[in-house]
C-alpha cells in the first residue's frame, strides 16, 4: 500500500542546487520512492493510483521531510573512547588511545555491547548511510555488519588492515590480513542483505606495506568493491608517508590501484594540486572531517577548493577524532570552519598590512551547501547516490522527519528556508521524529 508523506519537503539536486516544497509531498510504495511535487492531486490523477488504498501522514506546520543524513566516515570501536585525547595530535593520540582501544575487540561481548550502541546512537542522530572502519579482528567486525543490518542502517562496514608501523600487539602479517578481508567479504555476502556492503579498509598508507596495499586493491577490483582510507589528515604523517613510499600520499594509493571511482578519503587538508587532479581522475571522493580535524590539530580543509576543482566532497563525524557521532554537529562544524577560513582569507589585521595569504573571491559555504554535503553529497562521495541521498522517483525512501518545535515552539510561522536554517543552527536528535531506511521505519515514530 503506498504512503504519502504531505507537507514541507526539502532536498538537493547538486551542490548549489537546492529544492523545496512547502505544500509538497513524498509518494513511497515498497520502500521506493514513486512520486514527488507539490501538486499533489495532479499526480494523484495522473498516477493511476486507487486513493483509497493511499496511507497519509500529514506534517505539522513546523515540520519538514529531509533526507537521511550520510556520514562518510566513522571509526565504530572508537566510539568506546568518544571524547578522550583531544588535546593530543594524530599520531600520539593514535598510539595513547586509539590501539589500545581497538585491540579490545577480540572480546565478543565488548565489540557487542559498543558496536549495538553505536548504531543505535548514529540512527537516533538521524545517519541513515554511514561508512564504518571497525578494527583489525574479522569476528568483530562481521558482529558490526550483523547489528547494522538487525537494526536497518544503511551501511559500508570495513574490517581493517595494518600490517607495518603498529604497536606489536595490533597488527597482522601480510597474509593474515589478505587472508581476513577475502573472508569478510565473503561473509557479507552470504548476508544478503543489500543495506550492508563490505568495503576494502586500509586503515592508511603509513601503516601498510605497498605489497599489503597493492593485494588490497586487487580484491577491490576482483569484486568491485568500496575502498575507504585516510589521505593527507596530519603534516607529520605526510611526511612519513613521503619517506617510506617515495612520492606523494595520493600516488602511493594510486600505485596500489586503490584509487577508483568507488574510494573515499577522508580527510584531504593538506593536498596538493597534482594530487586533486589525480583524484579528479580517478573518481575518488574526499570526506571532510571538520570536527576531527580541529580535535586532533590536524589543520583546515578548504572544501570549496575540492569542490571548485571537480571532487565530490560528503562529510564525516570521524568519531573519535571527531567527538560526536552527529552528522548534525558535523554540517554545524562545517560551516563554522568555512567562515573562520573566510576570515583568515580577508581580515587585515590592525598594523599589518595585506596578508600574502588574502583572498577576497573565496565564498562561504552556506548552509545549504553544507546540507548537501551532509545528504546527496555523502551519498554521491560513497557511489550509492544511484540509490539514497535525496527524493528523486526511483530512489529508496531514506528520510528523516523532523520537528523543529520540539525543544521551543517558533514564535511565529516559518518559511521553509527557516525552517532548514534553523534545523541546522538549533537542532540536535531530539528534533528528528523518526528515521526511515528503505522506507521501513527504524527509529522513533510519527
Amino acid at each position: 500500500m503506498p504512503t504519502v508523506y504531505r507537507g514541507t519537503i526539502v532536498h538537493t539536486k547538486s551542490f548549489n542546487e537546492f529544492e523545496s516544497f512547502k505544500e509538497g509531498f513524498v509518494a513511497v510504495e515498497d520502500g521506493k520512492i514513486i512520486g514527488i511535487g507539490g501538486d499533489y492531486d495532479n499526480w494523484l490523477s495522473t498516477s493511476k493510483i486507487n486513493a483509497d488504498l493511499i496511507s497519509e501522514v500529514r506534517l505539522s506546520r513546523f515540520q519538514f521531510l529531509s533526507p537521511g543524513f550520510c556520514d562518510g566516515h566513522i571509526h565504530a570501536p572508537q566510539y568506546a573512547q568518544i571524547g578522550l585525547g583531544m588535546s593530543v595530535p594524530l599520531l600520539d593520540w593514535l598510539n595513547t588511545y586509539t590501539f589500545p582501544t581497538e585491540a579490545k575487540y577480540v572480546d565478543k561481548e565488548f565489540a557487542q555491547k559498543i558496536y549495538r550502541s553505536v548504531v543505535e546512537a548514529t540512527l537516533r542522530c538521524g545517519t541513515t548511510l554511514a561508512s564504518y572502519f571497525a578494527t583489525n579482528n574479522l569476528e568483530s567486525t562481521l558482529i558490526l555488519a550483523e547489528e547494522a543490518a538487525r537494526q536497518g542502517q544503511r551501511a559500508l562496514i570495513g574490517k581493517v588492515c595494518s600490517n607495518c608501523n603498529s604497536p606489536d600487539f595490533y597488527v597482522e602479517t601480510t597474509d593474515e590480513s589478505v587472508r581476513g578481508t577475502e573472508a569478510f567479504v565473503a561473509a557479507i555476502r552470504k548476508l544478503n542483505n543489500p543495506l550492508v556492503l563490505p568495503t576494502i579498509t586500509p586503515r592508511f598508507a603509513l601503516s601498510c606495506s605497498m605489497e599489503l596495499l597493492q593485494k588490497l586493491g586487487n580484491i577491490a577490483k576482483q569484486y568491485d568493491l568500496h575502498v575507504q582510507s585516510h589521505i593527507s589528515e596530519n603534516l607529520t604523517e605526510i611526511e612519513v608517508v613521503r619517506d617510506i613510499f617515495k612520492t606523494s600520499y595520493a600516488n602511493a594509493y594510486d600505485d596500489a590501484g586503490l584509487l577508483t571511482k568507488k574510494t573515499v578519503m577522508a580527510h584531504g587538508v593538506h593536498l596538493q594540486d597534482d594530487e586533486i587532479a589525480l583524484l579528479k581522475k580517478r573518481g575518488t571522493a574526499i570526506i571532510h572531517c571538520p570536527a576531527s580535524n580541529t580535535n586532533l590539530n590536524s589543520g583546515i580543509c578548504d572544501v570549496q577548493r575540492l569542490i571548485k576543482a571537480g571532487l565530490t566532497v560528503g562529510l564525516g563525524t570521524d568519531v573519535s577524532g571527531g567527538n560526536s557521532v552527529s552528522v548534525l554537529t558535523a554540517l554545524q562544524r562545517a560551516i563554522e570552519v568555512s567562515k573562520h577560513l573566510d576570515f583568515f582569507k580577508k581580515q587585515n589585521i590592525l598594523g599589518t598590512g595585506r596578508s600574502e595569504t588574502q583572498d577576497n573571491d573565496y565564498q562561504q559555504l552556506t548552509y545549504k551547501q553544507a546540507f548537501y554535503l551532509a545528504t546527496l553529497g555523502g551519498a554521491k562521495a560513497l557511489a550509492l547516490d544511484h540509490i539514497t541521498g535525496n527524493f528523486s522517483v526511483g530512489k529508496d525512501f531514506d528520510a528523516l522527519l523532523v520537528d523543529v518545535s520540539v525543544l521551543e515552539k517558533p514564535h511565529r510561522p516559518l518559511t521553509v528556508d527557516e525552517l532548514l536554517e534553523k534545523f541546522i543552527y538549533t537542532g540536535d536528535d531530539r528534533n528528528i521524529k523518526a528515521v526511515y531506511v528503505a522506507g521501513k521505519l527504524v527509529k522513533g515514530t510519527v
